[in-house]
């Protein structure tokens, strides 16, 4: 009933008329005993004790609010013969345009749904962090080329606060304050210090994910890549696992689709190799589980990240990343069908 009464509320407080003949019919659509307001006092019986207080209390209001707005309506006819005409100067001559939703938002959300369908929840954590929730508890030793300045924004007041360089401090936050089982992705913002050009930019959007519990192997991490790959992809998609190296896991892979435009077979896309890189991903490292307070003798888990610039470009076949953020509105509308 709230709900209602919210909607009579803005209704009547939007009314119009002409003449008194409209008016007439406003009073009787609202205020007759068949009116609006007239049947909502005839469903209060049906309101439960405890919200009778409030719920009539917002009748009253309501009702005294669609008299008040019919008598100063009939007021101001009878004065001047004619109700002032309501214009909106600010509004365009041009017929308005609909929004459309942004591309990398778009992918950021499929690439959550199809998780979700594997038990993922999401999680989200600030952008800017400190060294340890970044760093120290991922296993980046102190000398790490990813803690140098050329790589990190960091606060100049303070050199152990810095803009998050990836979403798996969101991980760490995580696993520092809930013991497993944890089945979770993190979608966010983040930053390098690189130079802007068509294949690289400062900041950038990432999905992390992460699955700890007894008996995590590298198959479960294999076999939701896979599922991933397929629903994103297209059902003929194959995937395949390169050795890497991340100091947060191990071991660690690089992943590639078969191309999504050659089938495989190579083109200029793919470099003419029939594979295409799109995320990294291993086994969590015990030293992070430590770190973290869980205990790598129980437990044990997997974890991926991936470009959603990277996917987006897979998807749509956007050559620039620089589009994405210079709100070109003619770029954007190419999207509206994609959802």
């Amino acid at each position: 009933m709230k709900v209602r009464i919210k909607q009579l509320t803005d209704e009547i407080n939007a009314l119009y008329a002409n003449t008194m003949d409209e008016v007439e019919i406003l009073r009787i659509k609202y205020l007759s005993k068949k009116g609006e307001v007239s049947a909502l006092f005839n469903d209060f019986r049906n309101v439960p004790n405890d919200e009778k207080r409030e719920i009539g209390q917002l009748l009253n209001d309501l009702k005294n609010l669609a008299q008040d707005k019919i008598n100063g309506m009939k007021e101001t006819l009878s004065a001047t013969g004619k109700m002032e005409k309501r214009n909106d100067l600010t509004r365009t001559a041009e017929p308005v345009k609909l929004g459309t939703r942004h591309p990398l938002m778009l992918v950021k959300q499929e690439i959550a749904e199809i998780f979700s369908r594997i038990g993922f929840t999401i999680s989200e954590g600030p952008e800017i962090e400190d060294d340890w929730h970044v760093f120290g508890a991922l296993n980046f030793p102190p000398e790490h080329p990813a803690r140098d300045m050329q790589d990190t924004f960091f606060i100049e007041k303070n050199p152990d606060v810095l803009l998050r360089t990836h979403t798996s401090s969101v991980q760490t936050r995580i696993m520092s304050s809930q013991q497993p089982p944890i089945r979770m992705i993190f979608p966010g913002r983040v930053y390098r210090n690189e130079a802007i050009s068509y294949r690289a930019h400062c900041f950038f959007h990432q999905v992390e994910g992460l699955y700890i519990d007894k008996n995590v192997s590298f198959a479960d991490l294999k076999q939701a890549l896979l599922y991933f790959a397929k629903e994103m992809f297209g059902a003929d998609t194959q995937i395949r696992l390169r050795p890497s190296y991340f100091p947060f896991t191990e071991p660690s892979a690089e992943m590639d689709i078969s191309c999504n435009l050659c089938g495989g077979e190579g083109c200029a896309f793919c470099k003419y190799t029939g594979w295409v890189e799109i995320l990294g991903c291993g086994m969590v490292d015990p030293n992070v589980l430590k770190n973290c307070s869980i205990d790598p003798e129980i437990y044990s888990g997997y974890a991926f990240g991936m470009g959603v610039e990277r996917i987006t470009n897979l998807k749509y076949q956007v050559k620039d990343l620089r589009l994405f953020s210079e709100n070109d509105v003619r770029f954007l509308e190419e999207f509206k069908g994609a959802y």
